[in-house]
């Protein structure tokens, strides 16, 4: 497999996703990863398509070695047809006992619901309520680490840019219009801005508490998707102050804000609102019809973590979008329970020590 006739591949489904690209593929396999493909067809016909990711994770001092593999937002589907995704669930369980995996874990972009649940506007989908029954039957088990965002919202930009103003809430309206009227401009990034948008997402980590990964990881990957022209950085300035930044992902019809980064500069001019506008507005630009703001609450309550993003993403005017999350595979039981066990504990330590190393770094520059 090459990059043109994956990337064809992939452009070739009503739901291309950027986690399923060769790009990323690429950038995964410089970070320890080992990219692999499947593709299911009926006689010339593409039904399904996998971008499968394998690495090996050691822990005690080497003694213990262990594979895991994932799908990144795949895999991707023509059809949800139950001949189809019956092959392609058997044909992955079969990939991960041959690779000697302790689970394979999948987060295919498959829709149980739109709406929030209990609402008026809640619509069950019954291919995807289907879906989500054939993998318990098919003995996944639903992940205690889902590593995408389950939900988020998606705003139609099939619209017209007065349309999608009208479709926003008032507060929301206005806010754009106040950006504007105080001074906040917002221009395309170049690649020797990438390590300023890189400062404003250290510094929004710090401040809001998520880790992010070594500055080299980004700069990699956002450089590799402008260079493909399937990524756009943001940059919204006060006075020639850059005081947020965003970054937009398209691939075929579908664009998605992935990265966003602001400082505590001038907040009260309200410049992640223009930010999302001028977003929306390139996005429609480029080609794309949907726009995926990239998360939303697992619940839908003012306890979840996201629940004050949610609530600004949602005075964008997009309709939530609920899927079946992320579902593992497991050939070695035993071993998936040591790593359930062990990993998360390692992990909180390194992020720990990994914020406290940064605040350090923050304080010393």
């Amino acid at each position: 497999m090459d990059r043109s006739n994956w990337t064809r591949t992939v452009l070739s489904f009503p739901q291309p996703h950027f986690l399923q690209t060769w790009e990323w593929a690429e950038i995964k396999e410089k970070y320890g990863w080992k990219k692999d493909f499947m593709i299911w067809k009926d006689g010339e016909a593409v039904q399904a398509a996998a971008m499968i990711l394998t690495r090996t994770a050691t822990f005690l001092r080497g003694l213990l070695k262990v594979n895991i593999c994932y799908v990144p937002r795949g895999p991707l589907f023509m059809t949800l047809d139950e001949t189809t995704t019956a092959k392609v669930l058997a044909d992955l369980r079969q990939y991960a006992e041959q690779h000697h995996a302790v689970f394979l874990k999948m987060d295919a972009e498959i829709v149980t619901h739109t709406g929030i649940p209990g609402e008026e506007d809640e619509n069950p989908l019954d291919r995807g309520l289907a879906f989500r029954e054939l993998l318990k039957k098919n003995h996944w088990v639903f992940s205690a680490d889902q590593i995408q965002f389950r939900n988020t919202v998606i705003i139609d930009l099939g619209k017209s840019e007065d349309e999608m103003l009208a479709a926003m809430k008032q507060k929301t309206r206005y806010n754009i219009r106040l950006a504007q009227k105080k001074g906040v401009s917002v221009r395309t990034a170049q690649p020797q801005d990438f390590p300023l948008i890189y400062e404003m997402y250290l510094e929004t980590s710090l401040r809001d508490g998520f880790i992010i990964r070594d500055k080299q990881y980004y700069l990699d990957v956002w450089n590799l998707f402008y260079e493909h022209d399937m990524a756009s950085g943001l940059i919204a300035e006060v006075e020639g102050q850059a005081v947020a930044g965003l970054f937009l992902f398209y691939v075929g019809n579908r664009a998605w804000y992935f990265y966003g980064m602001s400082t505590d500069k001038h907040k009260e001019k309200m410049p992640n609102y223009l930010l999302q506008w001028q977003a929306m507005c390139l996005a429609k630009k480029k080609g794309c019809v949907s726009y995926d703001l990239w998360g939303a609450p697992d619940e839908f309550t003012e306890t979840d973590r996201l629940w004050g993003v949610f609530r600004f993403k949602q005075g964008l005017g997009g309709t939530v979008q609920r899927t079946i999350g992320a579902w593992d595979y497991v050939p070695r039981q035993g071993l998936y329970f040591l790593y359930q066990q062990v990993l998360p504990r390692i992990s909180n330590w390194r992020r720990s020590h990994r914020r406290r190393t940064m605040a350090v770094e923050m304080d010393q520059d």
